[in-house]
């Protein structure tokens, strides 16, 4: 009998741990995500964000799940992390500096969960940045990614007066304006482009929501004989690109931001006023953090930079509106950019005369 106990709860405990794995195995396959302002097609660090998780999801056969907060507050923030928590998500990603607060607090609530926080650092209440050892942060090199589409843009028209349109005044979107001026410079000196940035076509809209304020500066800009506007701008972008599309015969062009957006800008027989974009490669981010977690690497308590040198930003692969030539500078430089040859900037530069 005393022999039959023992075997009965050696049983129970091995059946104890099986479960224990079991849920942890559940947990680690369920990865959530809480979407920033704007939705998850915004063309921009919603929808590449996702597309990174579901490639994963597909690729690894992970359960996936956004959701997406009412407000933009910390707590809404908060709120929904929660959810997802309580609904087993316990490894969750979200992109934006506007979840710094809310992933500061949830790294310190929920220690047995995991957090990717893109393009921002968790902050607390006293203004420190700390990422804990369940949480990694990562950047990108935007002012590379504007430079490498400067350059193509200048080589590609190669004279005539370009513009910029950002969103809210935040460091990521202010890089690709200097990356882009200073690609703009590189190629002026290097390829013979004679193009001009003038200090009133760079222009900051205040959000990433208002698409008719975004259509109406570009209206303006080209207005003013403006040829080419690199937009960061996320939903303003895309007010920028719809004004574009509306004036396509005249031969104006947008340079789109963040993720391809050539499909965004086609207006007849697949012809899009999108010249290339510059982009990092959130996707990628998000893909390559997931997969690290499964392999037992995932990189908690650390800041990650996405750049040239791993693939981080570039233009897309393949760029209909983009000539031999300028496909040819681009290749070029992401080479000196590599191996130091270039040095992009991330601090405002003189604007081009």
């Amino acid at each position: 009998m005393k022999k039959m106990v023992l075997a009965l709860a050696a049983s129970v405990a091995v059946m104890a741990v099986m479960v224990s794995c079991g849920g942890a195995s559940a947990s680690t396959n369920k990865i959530g995500m809480v979407t920033d302002s704007g939705t998850i097609d915004d063309k921009s660090f919603n929808q590449g964000t996702w597309e990174g998780i579901q490639k994963a999801g597909a690729d690894f056969k992970l359960e996936t799940k956004y959701l997406k907060p009412t407000g933009t507050t910390e707590a809404d923030y908060v709120k929904e992390i929660s959810n997802l928590y309580d609904a087993g998500y316990k490894f969750i990603v979200t992109p934006g500096f506007k979840f710094s607060g809310a992933i500061a607090a949830a790294q310190a609530k929920y220690k047995d969960a995991k957090f990717v926080i893109i393009d921002a650092a968790p902050v607390g209440p006293d203004g420190k940045s700390v990422v804990a050892p369940n949480t990694v942060a990562i950047f990108f090199a935007e002012q590379q990614a504007g430079f490498v589409a400067g350059v193509a843009a200048a080589v590609q028209i190669k004279t005539g007066s370009f513009g910029f349109v950002g969103g809210m005044e935040i460091p990521p979107v202010q890089k690709y304006n200097w990356g882009f001026q200073q690609g703009v410079a590189y190629a002026n000196a290097n390829y013979g482009t004679k193009i001009t940035i003038k200090p009133e076509n760079v222009i900051y809209q205040g959000s990433f929501s208002d698409v008719a304020a975004g259509q109406q500066i570009a209206a303006q800009l080209y207005d003013k004989g403006v040829k080419v506007i690199f937009a960061a701008a996320g939903g303003v972008g895309v007010g920028v690109i719809n004004e574009a599309k509306a004036r396509a015969a005249k031969g104006v062009w947008v340079v789109g931001v963040d993720v391809n957006q050539y499909a965004d800008g086609t207006y007849a027989d697949g012809k899009s006023v999108i010249l290339t974009s510059a982009m990092k490669k959130i996707d990628l981010a998000a893909y390559d953090a997931i997969k690290d977690n499964l392999d037992g690497k995932f990189p908690g308590g650390q800041t990650l930079i996405f750049d040239a040198t791993n693939g981080g930003i570039g233009i897309p692969e393949t760029n209909p509106n983009l000539g031999d030539d300028a496909q040819k500078a681009v290749a070029d430089v992401l080479a000196k950019i590599k191996s130091g040859g270039i040095t992009v900037t991330a601090e405002q530069g003189s604007l081009i005369k």
